[in-house]
């Protein structure tokens, strides 16, 4: 008599791509988990037999692909999404972001952040690194969707629209790093706005907060050619030098942006174990630049991809983010080589992952890894016929042919349906949320 084994859930399909690689993939493959992990992956038929009790997700046309990790966000920025576009940076910063941030509320954070959430969610992101305002109420919303999510406080030199003054930032800081210590989703990181918005000291004492946690240390590094010319004036150096002259360039460094940097501060930034965030979307969409990804990655820096605030690129739609990154850098260097669909891929998932320290557990479908896992329906125009999976992936799939998603070995969405969270009341409370903005910045 064949032995059987124990499985909470079995997810099969057409196909299953444990990497980012084709030549990892498994022509009708499957996963099978376990509470929180992958206990198996392989053929359908034989983890069907090896697990029969196990809850069965079967799709015919189903691609099973490990979720995506998208490694920077803002996420209660969803509610100013198309509220100033067309604008340079600064402008956009200084003249309607922060304005507009004056006056959000605990009440507007959280339920912009689900809805943020329920975008990701639906377009196939499992895992997120936010950096925001009143991230206490982005963590209860995180924590309510079941989300992986690592989630820092911003903290620069003046009064925040959330904690005021600076010292109550780090209070409001160590309770996070309380209350979250053992959360098995949520982590909380430590996030200095920019070197432009926080002073030397501050920017030192959140390095050590950062190890004194073992947690990242987010930062918008080098964005623009403005942040540059500022750092230069302020401390006679670029961002980067600025960082690496106080010691806080290291392996725990999430390095946001960092568009504007030469060949030394790359070869610095990859000697240092300095992890980069590259949001292209946005960093076009504000004339920013294009960051040297490629030459990043040449240098053997450890790439994500973000996507930044619903602000500035207007959606948390990885797939996009995907294509867009790829294709770019094609331009950028005239070669149609530079940037291809596996080395894209492979930033969305594991890449992310190793931004943030978390390569051992999320990023790819292997047995002991957390059961992070989206099932995408091929069985679409756009994706037939298929020859390549990773480049169907970056160059055609949309954030909308994902249609199951599993973090954690939690269903959150099944077939298309959001089991976690109300779309139907997020969509309708943020409605009421945008109407009371807008009536405000009018007056």
């Amino acid at each position: 008599m064949l032995k059987t084994e124990h499985a909470d859930l079995l997810i099969t399909g057409l196909w299953l791509l444990p990497t980012a690689r084709q030549q990892d993939a498994i022509a009708g493959g499957g996963v099978a988990v376990a509470g929180n992990r992958i206990i198996a992956i392989g053929e359908a038929g034989d983890l069907a037999a090896r697990y029969p009790n196990a809850e069965r997700i079967h799709e015919e046309h189903g691609l099973i692909m490990p979720g995506l990790v998208n490694t920077h966000t803002h996420a209660p920025m969803a509610c100013f999404r198309g509220l100033a576009d067309d604008l340079p940076l600064m402008t956009w910063l200084q003249d309607h972001i922060f304005p507009a941030e004056a006056m959000l509320t605990p009440e507007i954070v959280y339920h912009s952040t689900l809805l943020s959430l329920a975008e990701m969610i639906k377009s196939g992101t499992t895992s997120f690194c936010d950096m925001y305002l009143f991230a206490k109420e982005v963590a209860r919303a995180t924590e309510e969707s079941g989300m992986r999510a690592w989630i820092g406080e911003v903290l620069y030199d003046f009064p925040s629209p959330n904690y005021g003054e600076l010292e109550n930032g780090f209070a409001y800081v160590g309770e996070m790093f309380a209350h979250y210590q053992r959360h098995p989703l949520i982590t909380i990181t430590a996030d200095p706005h920019a070197v432009y918005t926080c002073s030397p000291r501050l920017l030192q004492r959140l390095g050590v907060l950062a190890h004194d946690h073992n947690c990242p240390y987010v930062i918008h590094l080098s964005e623009n050619a403005a942040e540059v010319a500022t750092c230069r004036e302020r401390y006679g150096c670029t961002p980067v030098q600025h960082l690496e002259k106080q010691e806080l360039l290291d392996e725990q460094t999430l390095a946001v942006h960092c568009v504007m940097v030469n060949e030394q501060e790359i070869e610095t930034l990859a000697t240092r174990g300095v992890k980069v965030a590259h949001c292209p979307e946005s960093n076009m969409k504000l004339a920013s630049g294009i960051a040297p990804a490629v030459q990043m990655l040449k240098a053997g820096i450890t790439l994500g991809l973000g996507k930044d605030g619903s602000a500035s690129s207007n959606d948390v739609d990885m797939f996009g983010e995907m294509n867009t990154a790829a294709k770019i850098h094609k331009v950028v260097h005239m070669d149609p080589t530079a940037m291809n669909a596996e080395t894209t891929l492979h930033a969305a998932t594991l890449g992310g992952a190793a931004c943030l320290q978390a390569a051992a557990e999320i990023g790819t479908l292997a047995v002991g890894k957390k059961a992070d896992i989206i099932v995408l329906d091929l069985n679409q125009p756009h994706l037939t016929p298929l020859y390549n999976i990773p480049s169907h992936l970056v160059y055609a799939a949309r954030g909308a042919d994902v249609i199951h998603s599993i973090i954690n070995g939690r269903l959150v969405m099944r077939n298309r349906q959001l089991l976690t969270l109300d779309e139907e009341a997020i969509m309708a409370r943020m409605g009421e949320i945008g109407r009371h903005i807008m009536s405000t910045r009018n007056r």
